[in-house]
């Protein structure tokens, strides 16, 4: 339960009259820096936050919280020394206090003093970790996939009900001006009857071979990195990124980079639980560790009139629509496309582009961790209004969950060899209890189960 501290803290936040959308990246007044507005506004009016997993994306995430004028990096937690070294020395340009430094994450959510705890730790970490960080009273913000599995969605969805705190996803395009906006034509019929919508991602991954066992280097603390998951050895070939595509830890690239676009696909055509699941692939392009697709197909069908497929190919970057990202809608006067960029085009029924709505910041969606900052920093404001004020979050954990399931139900049907029948009232896998059994939580090492 959260102790009266907390409590406290959090009604003394809600009361506070900053205004949190006055001061992000882009809005700050002439001959002011970031790091100097930090200096003007006091502590005690600023969220604290602590970072979980600095290496790559976790921080980049640091510098966008410490670069907002109503937050200060308070905390760094990280298994690997050097991460928490390089972090500190990334946001030292956006503020001048020095955050106190964690091996172990949970020390830093006994402290009555954090408000938020940002989870960017691999994939097995994120479910629990939210809801260990939720228990403490702390507020999360959770990149994506909200979980590893869809059991553990279920537990986050339970852990805001029990515990009143506010979760909010990383699939940042939802907050993103011109993505809103291009979703809302497809709403208010643009296109005529959407029907179907199309997304995908491509990149050129290396092989990334076949992993040596050798000694934990002494910079990492591997127990902890593998905390919840079922223990395996250590491997040169493992950390820091392609742990994504082992099964004990990783989630493949379907929820790596699929989430994002499946997730605006399931917005855009407003449904919620799939009925059908199906999909093919495997790994292809090479014969290394990698366990997860390189390769991959996902159809989801929502009854008889919607339809959503994913293309993942990881090791081939040839473009679809021109892009190497992407969501295309499909509907009975024409086609919407959103790309990995703040912008989206609009077709007719004939394909000839119709208009297009632009916007002039260059984002890198081939970067591992930072490809959109300042447009990121909206959603980071999103989240802190509805801390101190109520506001509606652009992705809260239960459509978080429902996204990241669409795509943990394609892996699923791949890893089973078989289309499944999905429950729409709440994602469930219908008439195969093996599947269900085998696939819809996972083995925790003891003493790590998640529970709320």
């Amino acid at each position: 339960m959260m102790n009266q501290e907390n409590n406290s803290r959090r009604s003394f936040l809600k009361k506070s009259v900053i205004a949190t959308g006055a001061f992000t990246l882009g809005g700050i007044l002439p001959g002011f820096s970031a790091k100097s507005y930090n200096n003007i506004i006091g502590a005690n009016e600023r969220l604290q936050v602590s970072v979980m997993g600095v290496n790559s994306r976790g921080g980049a995430l640091a510098q966008n919280f410490a670069g907002q004028s109503n937050s200060v990096i308070a905390h760094i937690c990280d298994v690997d020394s050097r991460a928490i070294a390089k972090c500190k020395e990334g946001i030292s340009k956006f503020q001048t206090h020095i955050p106190k430094e964690f091996n172990d994450f949970r020390r830093s959510l006994e402290s009555k003093d954090i408000d938020v705890l940002v989870v960017a730790a691999p994939d097995h970490w994120h479910a629990p970790a939210a809801i260990l960080a939720s228990q403490a009273g702390k507020h999360v913000y959770l990149e994506k996939p909200c979980s590893h599995n869809p059991r553990e969605g279920e537990l986050l969805i339970d852990a805001v009900k029990k515990y009143g705190n506010v979760i909010q996803m990383g699939n940042q395009r939802r907050s993103w001006p011109n993505v809103v906006k291009g979703i809302s034509e497809v709403h208010n019929g643009t296109i005529g009857d959407v029907y179907y919508a199309k997304t995908w991602y491509t990149n050129n991954r290396p092989s990334i071979g076949v992993g040596k066992k050798v000694a934990v280097p002494n910079w990492l603390d591997f127990e902890l990195w593998q905390g919840p998951a079922p223990r395996m050895d250590f491997k040169d070939n493992l950390i820091h990124y392609n742990w994504h595509w082992f099964w004990n830890w990783g989630t493949g690239e379907a929820l790596n980079n699929g989430t994002h676009m499946v997730d605006l696909a399931r917005w855009g055509l407003q449904v919620d639980y799939p009925t059908l699941v199906s999909s093919q692939g495997g790994r292809y392009a090479y014969k290394d560790d990698w366990e997860t697709p390189d390769t991959q197909v996902i159809n989801m069908e929502f009854g008889r009139d919607k339809l959503i497929t994913w293309e993942g190919r990881s090791c081939n970057a040839m473009t679809t629509e021109g892009s190497n990202v992407g969501v295309m809608f499909y509907g009975s006067n024409g086609a919407l496309q959103i790309d990995g960029a703040n912008s989206y085009k609009v077709f007719d029924v004939k394909g000839k582009l119709v208009r297009e709505e632009k916007d002039s910041g260059i984002i890198n969606t081939t970067s591992l961790s930072s490809p959109s900052q300042q447009l990121d920093a909206i959603h980071i404001q999103n989240m802190f209004s509805a801390i101190k004020n109520g506001a509606n979050l652009n992705s809260d954990i239960l459509s978080g969950h429902q996204s990241t399931l669409l795509v943990q139900l394609g892996n699923i049907a791949l890893r089973a060899g078989k289309q499944l029948e999905i429950n729409p009232a709440n994602g469930h896998i219908l008439n195969d209890k093996k599947t269900m059994g085998n696939f819809w939580s996972r083995e925790y090492a003891k003493g790590w189960e998640p529970k709320v």
